[in-house]
């Protein structure tokens, strides 16, 4: 049991995981202890976090917005160093006496300071699923190079680390990642053109953040899941499964070479694998309600459509691509997303350029990180013109 003092840092504290990471800082009767704080620019909040948990550093993404907040905070009981875009999330990341890194930024943003922690010597706690899909071969190595811990935050990885604790990997015979189908997944195909930013954030079960509402809608979160899931735990693609179960009780499965199948259940509520990654090993007392097998009735499970969600299916062959294709995938489907929700491109757009700029990029070969950011920069360039012919009525 954990009775000392675990030193945090959140990256992306704003957010809908950085909200739940302070939720159970609260309720973790003084065994997490928060040092850092990054966040983007909802600094209201960062400043309501800053003075109930008192960390000794900050980070926003500019040194505009470290006015606005210095400004914010003037009469501040305590000291708090604020710094500001890409050195400050690094300097906040590599805290010589923090343990652990909380890596919950959205997008390819927190690629950088998660390296940076693993660099040096922190354990992360992974929400940032892009940190895997753009450069997972070469965080896994810096993983076993620094001897550190990789501890999957989303429910899903969360459920396949679960279910793989005691068992060697040569006994697993596949991973079977299971989907809600997301807001669509029985709405008419011909009405998906006229599908709302609105509609795309409404999901059934979870509350998250609107880019990962939009990628959950289009099922492109669990492609993104499936390439996470392929070097986190170390399974090839032809070895992970994806079934759609709306219902969102079973998060995830794996199926062992005698064909027993140990699945992890719970009620859809992210502080549950949250608690879990920030405590391992061991397990935190929630106080939260009780799955009720009874009132749930039946389980049900469907094979995902790939004529409805292409962005799955785009995954899939991002990973038969292999190198950097995967690379691509997450930077056109970040560009094109951020254009759904702004109103520039209609819904059936984001698969669309995600195809074209995957299908024109293709793999390369990734064997830097400087590899890694050519390929983010140029797959960004041409999903943003694809955007734009689509605004001037070109395609």
């Amino acid at each position: 049991m954990i009775t000392h003092e675990k030193r945090i840092v959140v990256l992306g504290s704003t957010g809908s995981i950085g909200k739940s990471v302070a939720d159970i800082v609260r309720r973790s009767d003084g065994r997490l202890k928060i040092i850092g704080l990054g966040a983007g620019q909802n600094l209201d909040l960062l400043a309501q976090q800053i003075e109930e948990f008192r960390p000794r550093k900050v980070s926003v993404m500019s040194e505009e917005l470290a006015q606005e907040l210095k400004a914010k905070l003037k009469g501040l009981s305590f000291d708090v160093e604020i710094l500001w875009g890409k050195e400050g999330y690094k300097k906040l990341s590599t805290i010589s006496d923090v343990q652990l890194v909380v890596s919950a930024m959205v997008g390819a943003a927190g690629l950088i300071p998660t390296i940076s922690a693993i660099e040096a010597g922190k354990d992360v706690a992974l929400a940032n699923k892009e940190t895997l899909v753009a450069a997972g071969p070469l965080v896994m190595k810096l993983v076993e190079k620094h001897r550190v811990n990789l501890l999957p935050i989303d429910s899903e990885h969360s459920a396949i680390f679960q279910c793989l604790q005691g068992y060697r990997k040569e006994m697993v015979k596949k991973i079977i990642l299971t989907a809600s189908g997301g807001p669509f997944r029985q709405k008419p195909i011909e009405e998906f053109s006229s599908i709302t930013p609105e509609e795309a954030g409404s999901h059934p079960n979870w509350s998250m953040g609107a880019k990962i509402s939009v990628d959950s809608s289009t099922l492109m979160n669990k492609g993104l899941e499936v390439i996470e899931a392929r070097w986190l735990f170390d399974i090839p693609a032809e070895r992970i499964d994806v079934v759609v179960h709306p219902q969102s009780i079973i998060h995830s499965m794996v199926e062992y070479i005698d064909g027993s199948i140990l699945a992890q259940m719970g009620i859809p509520d992210m502080r549950v694998p949250i608690s879990y990654a920030l405590m391992w090993p061991e397990r935190m007392e929630l106080d939260l309600p009780s799955l009720d097998l009874l009132k749930m009735g039946s389980l049900t499970f469907e094979a995902p459509d790939f004529e409805r969600f292409p962005c799955l299916q785009l995954a899939f062959e991002a990973l038969k691509l292999g190198g950097t294709a995967t690379t691509a995938l997450n930077a056109a489907n970040e560009i094109a997303v951020e254009a759904f929700l702004s109103g520039k491109i209609p819904y059936l757009a984001i698969s669309k350029i995600i195809k074209d700029v995957l299908h024109d990029l293709g793999g390369q070969e990734m064997n830097s990180l400087d590899d890694v950011l050519r390929i983010d920069a140029l797959a960004r360039l041409k999903a943003q013109d694809l955007v734009e012919q689509i605004e001037r009525g070109d395609r």
